[in-house]
């Protein structure tokens, strides 16, 4: 028994392993920081967040041990799972800053759409593993079509923008690497276009124009809707080359930067560690991500493959949307920077996902240096 655990820890990737580790330290020192402004400097948010860390260790080791393969028999089931889900949140979960997506146990509050990714994405690979090359007829494509239109529905009902928009993304990337013709994904994109047009006269909210508009202009409202981002701009740029120092920062410790702990941890991060503190996030990210390319490439299995890219999708989606709310390029939509940003779903989901990657890769038994 201790021979075989020895064997598989001698199969992980520890250096994608190390660089998701020091990920979340770069969090917990953002999140530890910004405690510092609390009277008596409170570390309650700090201690959950390692908390939630510790818990999701135990599920990436246990899902590193655990056969990816069998998701595969049970994909339908867990796509319905995930629609139960996305119900019953809707009509029990707990209403948060006017958004009903968290299942409330005491003090404890679970968002589930962040595990709902990762049943998606296993849902997704299986079916295109299994139909990827008759992709060449529509009926898979509107099928897989409705059923990601049926939870972007209901993750829209809560309403979490930000969400649905990572579950499109992810359908539309993991199309794209089966036997579609690409011209189909023109025709997508005037329809989605079309679509865009038709949300913004009859389905989106008022705050929600006023975000889009504050991307195109983000001194429309410096006082009002655009707020955040401009005091998220200021934290970058008061951060200079080397930064204010931890616990240092204006923006942050002064309370003029919103949600620092999730939605703009990376400005936190930007200000007290400045420049360098800011590119060594992105560089870590983009050898998380290169890494994730690599096993792709050196991966024989076609479930896998898709879950690799799945994963990759929603991991990179995630990190695109948060770094570009912070920085004015994206709309603010409440994505949370995986790994760094404060929430114990967002983490527990991510180093599950990791889990799973570690689980391919054991299982393909390839070296990917």
């Amino acid at each position: 028994m201790l021979g075989k655990i020895i064997n598989n820890l001698k199969r992980i990737d520890w250096l994608l392993f190390v660089n998701v580790f020091l990920l979340v330290l770069f969090g917990l020192a953002a999140i530890y920081s910004t405690t510092l402004n609390v009277g008596e400097a409170s570390i309650y948010n700090f201690a959950k967040q390692l908390i939630f860390f510790g818990v999701g260790l135990l599920f990436l080791f246990i899902f590193a041990f655990f056969d990816f393969r069998w998701f595969s028999s049970f994909y339908k089931f867990i796509y319905f799972l995930c629609l139960v889900a996305l119900v019953l949140v809707l009509i029990f979960g707990k209403t948060l800053r006017g958004t009903t997506a968290w299942f409330g146990l005491g003090q404890l509050v679970i968002q589930p759409v962040e595990f709902i990714k990762i049943g998606f994405v296993i849902f997704l690979a299986k079916y295109l593993s299994d139909h990827a090359k008759e992709f060449v007829f529509l009926r898979h494509f509107f099928f897989t079509g409705l059923l990601t239109l049926l939870i972007v529905i209901l993750i829209g009902l809560q309403p979490d923008l930000g969400s649905a928009l990572i579950f499109i993304a992810i359908w539309l990337g993991m199309l794209y690497f089966t036997n579609l013709p690409k011209k189909y994904f023109l025709y997508l994109f005037v329809f989605i276009l079309i679509l865009a047009v038709l949300c913004w006269f009859f389905i989106l909210q008022t705050y929600q124009k006023d975000r889009i508009l504050n991307l195109l202009d983000p001194s429309r409202d410096p006082l009002g809707t655009g707020y955040n981002v401009h005091q998220s701009l200021i934290a970058i740029g008061s951060g200079q080359f080397f930064g204010r120092g931890l616990g240092l920062g204006s923006q942050s410790q002064l309370n003029f930067l919103p949600e620092q702990q999730t939605d703009f941890i990376f400005s936190v991060i930007a200000e007290e560690l400045g420049f360098v503190g800011a590119m060594a996030v992105i560089v870590f990210f983009f050898l998380f991500f290169y890494r994730l390319i690599r096993i792709m490439k050196n991966s024989y299995d076609n479930f896998g493959n898709f879950l690799l890219l799945g994963f990759f999708l929603s991991l990179f989606a995630q990190f695109l949307i948060n770094i570009g709310m912070n920085i004015s390029l994206t709309p603010v939509v409440g994505v949370p920077l995986p790994f760094l940003s404060l929430g114990g779903s967002s983490l527990i989901a991510s180093l599950i996902i990791v889990g799973i990657i570690q689980s391919i890769i054991r299982i393909n038994k390839e070296s990917y240096f």
